[in-house]
């Protein structure tokens, strides 16, 4: 067990061309997340294609189990000892269809999350998961929520319950949410006494542009650091342990 953790939070403004190049794109900012220390990397809500539920109509948008595209990312994650938390749509092998977060663990496995509270037309195109994934990572357990999971206090009381030291969101902002965004983070690292992290996605999606404000929320709730726009950026922060004590 370590007393620091040093998580990189990106905020990742998704390519166009499909999974492969945006594969790519990650290896690079994975890289760039290890010069800065970084044990563990989250990437936004739908990173691997960019939030466009359009290109769900096409075959080569959904992620399969030992998908060779992912190749790369397996690669670099065992290259760097880092365990980096990427998301994409993803089709089981008995053709359920999930909104998903896959961690790729440096001996090369894939842990899947799925959305819990799936909004709007997500509810027509995914079949809703069951709670957070729970990693554990030097000692620390890392609680997974994607998109509207943040915004129901019971999703991250769930994950405070299995003993979640902290909650870390991918999923989409846009402009005018900014308060929205900064009352979901504070509230589930305050409520629950853990560390709250959020990779947003960046740029111009479907649902609007995005407000950005990537970043980390200590378990008193004020923010600790985040993104200064709203493109592609990669915040780190060492979350120390001790913080976690004096609210416990």
């Amino acid at each position: 067990m370590t007393e620091a953790l040093t998580v990189s939070a990106i905020q990742y403004q998704a390519l166009t061309g499909g999974i492969v190049p945006n594969v790519e794109e990650h290896v690079r900012l994975i890289e760039d997340a290890e010069s800065h220390g970084a044990r563990l990397v989250i990437f936004p809500e739908m990173s691997l294609t960019g939030y466009d539920l359009a290109l769900l109509s096409a075959d080569e948008a959904w992620l399969r189990l030992d998908d060779p595209r992912l190749g790369d990312l397996r690669e670099i994650c065992r290259r760097t000892g880092i365990t980096a938390v990427a998301g994409a749509a993803h089709r089981e092998p008995d053709g359920t269809h999930r909104l998903a977060t896959l961690a790729i663990h440096p001996g090369g496995s894939i842990d899947f999350g799925f959305t819990t509270h799936l909004r709007g037309p997500e509810q027509a195109l995914f079949t809703a998961g069951d709670g957070a994934l729970l990693l554990e990572l030097d000692g620390w357990r890392i609680a997974l929520a994607i998109g509207a999971d943040a915004s129901v206090p019971a999703h991250s009381t769930e994950a405070a319950m299995t003993g979640a030291d902290i909650y870390a969101v991918s999923a989409v902002y846009t402009v005018e949410e900014e308060r929205r965004l900064a009352l979901h983070l504070g509230a589930r690292a305050m409520d629950q006494r853990m560390f709250g992290v959020l990779a947003n996605l960046g740029g111009a999606t479907p649902l609007g542009h995005s407000c950005g404000l990537s970043g980390f929320w200590g378990p008193d709730g004020h923010r600790m650091e985040h993104a200064v726009g709203t493109g592609t950026e990669v915040i780190t922060a060492v979350l120390q342990r001790g913080a976690l004590g004096k609210f416990r």
